[in-house]
């Protein structure tokens, strides 16, 4: 019988301004959390890569998927398979387009969270093969919210920590419930509509946490923006 796999397919290490979460880590906490692997999702950069393909030859039984997470002009977007970062601040439409040409596969990041969310029409009408239905840093009504659309549109919906600190790793996750040999079988798997999120939403408690913590980190960054900060009025 098939073994599922389970991966964290949204973490941001310490190349992501707004994290400082360590290779070393990441891979520590995946482990505690009983995953087989993640994928490295730096907000708009791809610097983190080569560390990443260096984790291969130390951990030979975990999966190291490359992406990013991409701030277009209306809000954030995951690509997996991909060694290239598109220019944030794009509209979706062309971002979705660039990742294609990369060989990348397009999933929509926590796409009803008020800040950073593509929002209702764009999740509904965006040509992606999957939709983040369990983010572990949004609330369950928004998580539920994407898990019902992906489903209605017969997409992949995938779960992922968007942790960016060590106690959030692995609280999101995706299933892959079919034979797992290489980052294709990965991806294409997630073509196929094939996986499944799993893990825990944020609380409200854990919602104040976060937002008392992100608003330090970028008073310590000077608060410099990760990318565009979009809100709009379709989110639900």
């Amino acid at each position: 019988m098939t073994a599922t796999v389970r991966l964290d397919l949204h973490i941001h290490s310490r190349h992501s301004v707004d994290s400082r979460l360590s290779f070393e880590k990441i891979v520590e906490r995946v482990t505690y959390q009983g995953l087989q692997g993640f994928a490295l999702t730096d907000h708009n950069t791809t610097d983190g890569l080569l560390e990443l393909s260096r984790l291969r030859s130390t951990y030979p039984a975990f999966w190291f998927i490359p992406g990013v997470e991409i701030s277009t002009h209306e809000g954030h977007l995951l690509a997996y398979g991909v060694t290239e970062s598109p220019p944030p601040g794009r509209p979706l439409v062309e971002t979705l387009e660039r990742v294609d040409a990369l060989g990348g596969v397009s999933v929509l990041a926590h796409p009803f969270r008020w800040v950073h969310g593509v929002g209702r029409r764009l999740a509904t009408e965006a040509r992606v093969e999957g939709i983040e239905g369990r983010n572990g840093k949004t609330s369950e009504l928004a998580n539920t919210r994407a898990e019902l659309l992906a489903a209605r549109r017969s997409v992949a919906s995938t779960g992922g920590s968007d942790a960016h600190e060590p106690d959030r790793v692995g609280r999101a996750f995706t299933e892959f419930p079919g034979d797992v040999a290489s980052l294709d079988d990965i991806l294409e798997q997630i073509r196929r509509g094939e996986t499944t999120a799993a893990g825990e939403s944020l609380s409200f408690a854990g919602r104040v946490r976060s937002s008392v913590r992100d608003g330090l980190l970028s008073a310590v960054r000077g608060f410099r923006p990760v990318g565009p900060r979009a809100v709009h009025p379709d989110r639900f």
